[in-house]
């Protein structure tokens, strides 16, 4: 009979299939240069993305001394003298009226408002330190940012009563020489006339005229409200580690 010892078209087909070898992909493996750019530049977009949170982090104290010391709207004025360059607080060591050491550069993490007199004490030392006490006082829940210093460039000893009166400040012996070498007065004056503003980096930024007086203090707190309202964003009560 015809076809006996065919096979069927399907089969041959199949049969055909079989005996052919199999097909392989085969995948280069990968340049040792190649790879080690490509880590390369992960690494490179690694650190644009830590960079970027870093600024991300920092923008508002670059934002809050930007908008006080660049953008001046017009018709605005301080009534303090911005001190450029600023001045950093000086790497000495001060004394606490008890004799206690203590260094300057530990007053940072505060703003200062900072009054210089000899131990005496005369009248227009007793009103820059009342003066101090109403200012502070006066910024209201900002208060407990800012510290009012007054330091003593002499060793002349405090009466009792004014020490009870100034038991809040900090009050501290600094030699003359030292601190004449950070804070200075406005020409023809003496360190004494002034009040200064010192930040929380320890930098002496700000000094007030000669001859501040309750009449020209609200012109004091306008100039410290405007700090207290520009470093809002970075700058807390207390010190870190106090």
């Amino acid at each position: 009979m015809s076809g006996s010892n065919s096979s069927s078209p399907a089969a041959a087909a199949e049969r055909a299939a079989f005996d052919q070898p199999l097909g392989l992909t085969v995948h280069s493996l990968p340049v040792p240069q190649e790879a080690a750019l490509a880590d390369e530049v992960r690494t490179k977009h690694g650190r644009w993305k830590m960079l970027a949170v870093m600024l991300v982090c920092a923008a508002p104290v670059v934002a809050s001394y930007f908008t006080y010391y660049v953008v001046r709207p017009e018709g605005r004025r301080n009534y303090g003298e911005l001190v450029d360059p600023q001045r950093p607080l000086p790497a000495v060591t001060a004394t606490t009226l008890a004799g206690k050491p203590v260094p300057l550069p530990s007053l940072q993490g505060q703003w200062l408002l900072v009054s210089v007199a000899g131990g005496a004490c005369d009248a227009r030392c007793e009103e820059h330190l009342y003066l101090q006490r109403q200012l502070r006082e006066g910024l209201g829940k900002d208060r407990d940012r800012i510290d009012w210093v007054w330091l003593v460039p002499d060793n002349v000893p405090v009466r009792e009563p004014l020490k009870t009166a100034v038991a809040q400040a900090t009050v501290l012996r600094v030699d003359p020489a030292q601190l004449a070498q950070w804070l200075a007065p406005a020409p023809g004056q003496a360190l004494s006339d002034h009040l200064y503003v010192v930040d929380p980096m320890g930098h002496w930024m700000m000094r007030f005229p000669a001859g501040v007086t309750a009449a020209t203090a609200p012109k004091v707190r306008r100039d410290l409200e405007r700090l207290m309202r520009g470093s809002a964003g970075w700058d807390k009560p207390g010190r870190e580690g106090s």
